[in-house]
């Protein structure tokens, strides 16, 4: 069990990064009270901008800050949207009403007239854990956009925020959440981080903040969504089955780039799961990079991806599952077998016991040039160092470089200037919040997929849209259909789920066709799973 959730820091967004000691005790205090107002009030009330703000409760502490409220507009479709942005915290308190953590969150709305029925609401979160709303908020919905180079190369700084084309906010009001030790989500008391840096902690706690903005801005009548990347897809389908308990029901859930159940992902001993996924991907990547062979090379992508699959369902679980009883034949012709379809020697597949792991594949493959892939989007080249190396992992992760610095510049920038919003404390973009987190597992793997079917069971109305992405090496994309296959649904709510899967990798957004294919796919599933 140690083992496995040791590996589990190798699979989620930040625990890439080594583990951080706590947070000092200053960090842990709420953010400087910031400006009220970014902009002058206008001369007279104009009620579709005043909604977003919250109205004065009893429940309402002295030490409550006053969210940043602005006023903005952005051209969708050729169309001006005027909108208000609110920026600010919302405490989580205790069952003796005394506050534990403050959460931050971005909400935008658009003004307009007030319509016969109200606009969604969607609640977006990215992963980590410990990963601030940053990504899906200024890389895909948002009406800033982080601007993406055209080909998979790590942009030059400076970096910058423009006006989002394909922002979802013509079709919801937007919530970006940061849970608590992300963004400038804080404890209390850094001895409360324990309770929040958990599965079930940090369910319960954006579940309580999600009651606490349904109160506060009056939108209990609203269509709700959900939307959350990688280890937000985690929480999200435990968030949906955690709600519907407390009497909130989502309309739709979306995942991007799942990790519903971590079995079908990480490499552990005696776990082959892992490696019958991943192999379709190392196809697609293999291919992209152009490593396969002439005759495969020119099929095309889907004539690969077939290929792949039906190896992994046909011949390679069947083979793994013999293990040392396969004969020095047999496992000739399997590794001669996977070297056709990733692009790999036949002997390094031989020598790996026919079990090629994620960074070995990442090492691998372009090794004769000196370059390694991405983990998050394996379309990305890395540069090695040319001095030999003992370790089998990758000097980086190029995919990462592409987005870290961009996102971390670009936006302490746009939250500052455009947003309003100043405070000394540091926004924690990736893991500098969150040290241990406790996956509340005994046994196995974490897993959310029974949340996720009881919320489907309890809530028929419920849809789910799952994205994928082909070149996506952290959530493969047949990790995440061996999850659906296993979810228990009866037939008659089955088709409550659809599946996507993108030409781009984790963050599908950085690829510009698919950050417009995703937008269109998530208008569509947004009109069709409420009443208007």
């Amino acid at each position: 069990m140690t083992r496995i959730l040791s590996v589990l820091a190798t699979m989620t967004m930040v625990l890439i990064l080594a583990a951080r000691p706590m947070s000092p005790a200053w960090a842990q205090e709420p953010p400087a009270k910031p400006p009220q107002k970014a902009e002058e009030k206008p001369k007279e009330k104009d009620a579709a901008k005043e909604k977003e703000a919250p109205k004065k409760d009893a429940g309402k502490g002295s030490t409550d800050e006053e969210p940043v409220v602005t006023h903005h507009s952005v051209r969708v479709d050729g169309k001006e949207l005027k909108y208000t942005a609110t920026a600010g915290l919302i405490p989580i308190r205790d069952a003796k009403g005394e506050t534990e953590a403050r959460i931050f969150f971005m909400a935008y709305h658009l003004d307009e007239p007030k319509a016969t029925s109200p606009r969604p609401v969607l609640f977006s979160f990215n992963g980590g854990p410990g990963s601030a709303s940053v990504w899906l908020h200024i890389g895909a919905l948002g009406p800033k956009i982080v601007p993406a180079p055209e080909g998979p190369t790590i942009p030059a700084p400076p970096f910058r925020v423009v006006d989002n084309p394909a922002t979802w906010l013509d079709r919801s009001d937007l919530v970006f959440i940061d849970p608590v030790g992300t963004g400038y989500s804080r404890a209390a008391k850094p001895e409360l981080n324990a309770k929040f840096h958990s599965l079930k902690g940090d369910i319960e706690s954006v579940g309580e903040f999600v009651r606490m903005y349904l109160s506060r801005f009056d939108r209990w009548d609203s269509p709700l969504y959900v939307i959350g990347e990688s280890y937000g897809t985690t929480r999200a389908a435990g968030l949906a089955g955690h709600l519907i308990e407390k009497g909130i029901a989502f309309n739709g859930v979306i995942l991007v780039s799942c990790a519903l159940d971590y079995q079908g992902f990480v490499f552990t001993a005696g776990n082959d799961l892992p490696f019958l996924n991943y192999l379709p991907s190392y196809a697609a990547t293999a291919w992209y990079h152009k490593k396969l062979p002439a005759e495969l090379q020119a099929a095309g992508l889907p004539a690969v991806l077939r290929e792949a699959e039906a190896f992994v369902d046909k011949e390679y679980a069947g083979i793994l599952a013999r293990g040392d009883r396969l004969s020095d034949a047999e496992k000739h012709d399997v590794a001669a077998k996977l070297a056709r379809l990733t692009g790999l020697d036949a002997a390094t597949i031989a020598d790996h016991q026919l079990r090629v792991e994620l960074d070995v594949f990442r090492k691998e493959l372009l090794k004769a040039k000196h370059r390694s892939i991405g983990r998050f989007d394996s379309r990305y080249e890395g540069i090695e160092n040319l001095s030999p190396s003992p370790s089998a992992e990758p000097t980086t992760d190029p995919s990462y470089s592409a987005v870290r610095a961009p996102y971390t510049s670009a936006f302490n920038r746009y939250i500052r200037t455009e947003l309003g919003y100043k405070t000394d404390v540091p926004y924690y973009i990736l893991g500098e919040g969150v040290g241990r987190w406790e996956f509340d597992v005994r046994m196995g793997y974490p897993s959310t997929t029974a949340a996720l079917s009881e919320a489907l069971t309890k809530n028929p109305h419920m849809k789910v849209l799952v994205a994928s992405g082909y070149y996506d090496l952290a959530t493969p994309y047949r990790a995440v259909d061996h999850a659906l296959a296993r979810l228990g649904l009866d037939p008659a709510i089955r088709g409550n789920i659809a599946t996507v899967t993108y030409e781009a990798g984790h963050m599908m957004y950085l690829h510009g066709p698919s950050l417009h294919k995703m937008k269109a796919d998530g208008a569509a599933f947004i009109e069709g799973s409420h009443a208007p």
